[in-house]
């Protein structure tokens, strides 16, 4: 199992994610990652990053497919995988569907289907496929022709991921799936059989598993309710993330954000504790079958500031470094 880290998409200074890219330079971590930005706009700040000598493998997790069409999404992706000589995860969503609807003026009539036509469309730019067939017509890729060669060292499509109908479209049709905020046992029992079914669906191979994981260290003062709190309240407080949760057997509502904190932090999903606590819960996620760990210190940046929480990953990752060395 991979261990990796996630950038808080709320920076509004290129600098603050200098210590982030540090830790995976360093060699603490397997890749950065960051979310849909709406601030500095995420596949920037990491070709900022390249060119300040940071030429780190990235992944996005997620941005929003309403936001882009597929092939202006592929040529980001090439352009960064070039940029940094790596292998560039391009995880992707479909997004809340009231921010959907804002942007396209209706919601998806299936997200699903969107989902796979989406990234079937950007396969067959990424491998030079015409796309001739009607899911090709759905998403206007006519042609791949219209990409030139181009040489880098590959793109990994990814998928969001919270509940069942998207972790099979992820078998279908992805990479990698990515999931936000799910508990190891959820993981397990519920998106890893899903995606298996997807993938056999297709005859391909099940997608490796990604899961990001809130955590924060335990110091004095430091409250772990309000940190959860200020971390998710934003997926907290809406219908999609709180259903996955309810799923995994979590006792959180939409209207009720400071009762969801109190669940995560309560159920371990919220990971918290000292640098030991975090590692051996962390390999609870790799004993679920996740292949790679993206820990979210946004709570602690948002509240201590982001060389706090770079400071807390150089300790955890340490810690999981030395344990699994």
């Amino acid at each position: 199992m991979r261990c990796s880290i996630i950038f808080p998409t709320m920076a509004a200074d290129p600098l603050d994610l200098v210590p982030f890219a540090e830790l995976v330079k360093e060699g603490y971590a397997t890749r950065l990652w960051q979310g849909q930005s709406l601030n500095l706009e995420t596949h920037q700040m990491f070709a900022y990053l390249a060119g300040r000598g940071f030429d780190v493998p990235v992944g996005t997790s997620v941005v929003l497919m309403p936001m882009r069409h597929a092939y202006e999404a592929v040529v980001q992706a090439r352009s960064l995988s070039r940029l940094t000589g790596h292998r560039t995860v391009l995880g992707v969503g479909p997004g809340a569907p009231d921010f959907t609807a804002e942007l396209r003026g209706e919601p998806y009539p299936s997200p699903r289907t969107a989902c796979i036509d989406y990234l079937d469309a950007m396969r067959r730019f990424l491998d030079g496929v015409d796309g001739t067939d009607a899911a090709a017509e759905k998403t206007g890729s006519s042609s791949s022709s219209l990409l030139p060669p181009f040489g880098h060292p590959g793109v990994e499509l990814g998928l969001g991921v919270l509940r069942p109908v998207l972790a099979r479209a992820a078998g279908m049709a992805a990479d990698t799936a990515i999931s936000w905020m799910t508990p190891p046992h959820y993981v397990r029992d519920v998106l890893l059989p899903a995606m298996a079914k997807g993938a056999a669906q297709r005859g391909r191979a099940v997608p490796r598993m990604t899961t990001v994981v809130h955590a924060a260290l335990a110091k004095p003062g430091r409250n772990p309710y309000q940190l959860a709190l200020t971390a998710a309240k934003a997926h907290l407080t809406t219908a999609h993330y709180t259903d996955m949760l309810r799923w995994a057997g979590l006792r959180v509502h939409p209207s009720q954000p400071f009762l969801g904190a109190h669940a995560l932090v309560d159920s371990g999903t919220f990971l918290h504790g000292t640098v030991e606590d975090i590692r051996d819960e962390v390999r609870a996620y790799g004993e679920a079958g996740v292949d790679e760990v993206v820990l979210n210190l946004c709570g602690v940046a948002s509240t201590y500031g982001y060389r706090a929480a770079a400071e807390d990953l150089r300790q955890i990752l340490a810690t999981i470094g030395a344990q699994n060395s």
